[in-house]
């Protein structure tokens, strides 16, 4: 309701400044500058508009990083926004602020931020349908503080320290190369070194042995198994389809062979989600067809995002590239046939039911020429500078041997949600596309840096540290790669449901009818996905109860450690050492990938001798499989 020949009694006015309640509560007062400029509107007649009215293309802060020696330091930040026009205005008065992490530092209503403590952040400001934000750091109040200077082993190492050391955090010192082997082993073959392995890499005199050592883990059937793993478990592999029917074993098979031969051929990776993007065929024969890709905006599926530039017309925009896109029955009945269809009309905005046509991220105008639009989304996928790709493909890599990710959550790439250490993110982006966009280089890369050598061990000026890198991170294992682990050490065989036998967890599809969780209870109970969406947040490594109940009385551990002594590795083991401290050792080794403590040794003859032969060195076995460490890397 409007009055204009009252304007104060207006509705408008009177629900912002508070005087009679709704749903968006008070926006202002009645002296406010806002208050003035509706009221006079309303005073006028309420008119539209004459002629072109100049859009919004953009906005800028005054500084984009905002360094404090202290915590208590202020600043203001002002916010100026660009129109269609050319002109500008200061908006700093219209906008709304931000910050995500309050403890480190604030912003108020009027752009002025405020140092709480030692670290760093980001605050932003939103006007329009725009988000930009500033970095802040706040220097910990410690002038004694003296860079150590450490190695360098390549460019990661550079990019990381430099942040650190602008922090005023030092690195940890390099990990032992026990803690080294195990750590990489798991990274890339999804399982603890062997015994043999062990001795031959603690054994080896040569400098560069932790090189070679991840040069042969890349170039492992383990590796090739991994990877194709964590790759259909992001493109949905399962034995279902999305409708509900439940015979797609043999297009699932098909997707999963397709995906391992790209992996063991480091096929450039944009070439690979290019060919997923524009697939056709059968989805028995071309495993390709499983999946297409996108970029996660859901939000503006129904508004423009409101934490992000992307806009409805940017969803549907890109919807369009698949509405050609249809499928039809094959040869049987668990086949599909995914065709391109010509006559397809693009996707309907859903507030005005207008067509949008195909168009890419980021970009104003639709896509041109006739035919399957898909080509130049292939084509975009391809283009070495696409940002949008490098940056988060290297970010999955990155969280996946760090345990979180540059950008974090993996999948939420947003301008209020910025890199921990944007020049590292643009580094690794820059470099990925020089590898022409294969990731054994650039895993290569990560894990001969030092940051990724350095020791889980936090320096006093590092210990509230969770996102700078200057320590490893504790990272509990992934479920399949804690299944396939316990196999491994215990060399107990374990069936996995509908499965051929010796089938590894890290490649287990689940093969069941009805669309539910993993179809394996010790994959679901340690948070294994379900494969229902693509949030990277459906792998869970959270500790539960029901893990530690199944660890102590579950069949997964106590069985196998059984077996182990009464026929099996355990069994072996004993019959090797003739002495207590020899077989301690070596279950050590076999498990953890290291030597016991004197402490150590001295508390587990006491288990050994309480508890007699072998039983006493089951229970050590079983408690080490059930411990923290083996449980996490670290």
């Amino acid at each position: 309701m409007r009055t204009t020949a009252v304007p104060e009694q207006s509705l408008l006015l009177l629900k912002a400044t508070g005087k009679v309640s709704h749903t968006g509560g008070k926006l202002f007062d009645r002296d406010s500058d806002l208050y003035a400029t509706l009221r006079n509107w309303i005073a006028a007649g309420a008119t539209d508009d004459v002629g072109e009215v100049a859009d919004v293309a953009g906005i800028s802060v005054s500084d984009t990083s905002l360094l404090f020696d202290k915590a208590g330091g202020e600043s203001d930040v002002r916010v100026t926004a660009s129109y269609t026009d050319g002109s500008t205005r200061d908006v700093t008065a219209l906008a709304l602020f931000g910050t995500n992490n309050p403890s480190v530092a604030e912003i108020d209503t009027a752009g002025r931020v405020t140092a709480k403590a030692a670290g760093d952040t980001t605050v932003f400001a939103r006007f329009s349908r725009f988000t930009v934000g500033a970095e802040v750091i706040v220097l910990a109040d410690d002038p004694g503080f003296v860079w150590p200077s450490p190695p360098e082993n390549n460019f990661i190492d550079q990019l990381v320290f430099d942040r650190l050391q602008k922090l005023r955090i030092a690195p940890s010192e390099i990990c032992d190369d026990e803690t080294f082997l195990r750590r990489v082993t798991l990274d890339l073959a999804a399982r603890p070194p062997t015994v043999e392995e062990y001795h031959a890499f603690m054994n080896e005199g040569a400098a560069d042995k932790r090189a070679k050592k991840i040069d042969a883990l890349l170039a492992s059937e383990d590796f090739t198994d991994y990877y194709t793993g964590l790759w259909a478990e992001l493109c949905r592999v399962a034995s279902m389809d999305y409708t509900g029917r439940a015979d797609s074993h043999k297009p699932a098979n098909a997707f999963v062979a397709w995906l391992r031969e790209q992996v063991a051929a480091d096929r450039p990776f944009d070439e690979v989600v290019a060919d997923m993007a524009t697939a056709v065929g059968s989805t028995n024969i071309d495993g390709q067809t499983g999946l297409y890709t996108g970029v996660r905006m859901q939000c503006a599926e129904c508004h423009n995002h409101p934490f992000d530039r992307w806009t409805m017309d940017d969803y549907y925009g890109f919807v369009s590239f698949f509405t050609c896109v249809k499928r039809k029955k094959g040869s049987d009945g668990r086949d599909r046939r995914v065709i391109f269809d010509p006559t397809a009309a693009p996707a309907k905005h859903a507030v005005d039911g207008r067509p949008v046509p195909a168009k890419l991220l980021g970009v104003v105008e639709p896509v041109a020429g006739d035919g399957d639009p898909r080509r130049a989304l292939a084509g975009w996928i391809r283009d070495p500078n696409n940002d949008l790709f490098n940056r988060n493909i290297v970010n999955r890599l990155w969280a996946h041997l760090f345990g979180v990710g540059i950008v974090d959550p993996v999948d939420d790439f947003r301008a209020t949600n910025p890199p921990a250490n944007g020049p590292l993110l643009d580094g690794l982006a820059t470099r990925f596309a020089e590898h022409g966009r294969r990731i054994r280089p650039l895993i290569r890369d990560i894990c001969n840096s030092r940051v990724y050598q350095l020791s889980a061990e936090p320096t006093p000026s590092a210990v509230g540290d969770q996102r700078q890198f200057s320590h490893a991170m504790l990272r509990r294992l992934r479920a399949d790669v804690l299944l396939d682990s316990i196999v491994a050490v215990t060399g107990v065989a374990r069936s996995l449901p509908k499965s051929p036998k010796g089938t590894k967890a890290i490649n287990y599809i689940n093969r069941g009818y009805g669309y539910h969780a993993t179809g394996d209870y010790v994959l679901d109970t340690f948070g294994q996905s379900a494969r229902k969406t693509v949030c990277a947040c459906d792998t869970k490594t959270n500790p539960s109860l029901p893990q530690v109940m199944h660890l102590l009385v579950g069949d997964t551990v106590s069985p196998r450690v059984h077996t182990a002594a009464t026929n099996g590795v355990l069994k072996q083991i004993i019959d090797e050492h003739s002495s207590p401290e020899g077989v301690i050792e070596a279950i050590f080794i076999r498990a953890l990938s290291r030597r016991p403590t004197a402490t150590e040794m001295e508390t587990m003859l006491q288990v050994a001798a309480d508890g007699g032969s072998p039983a006493g060195y089951e229970d050590i076995f079983a408690g080490l499989l059930s411990s923290s460490e083996f449980l996490f890397n670290h």
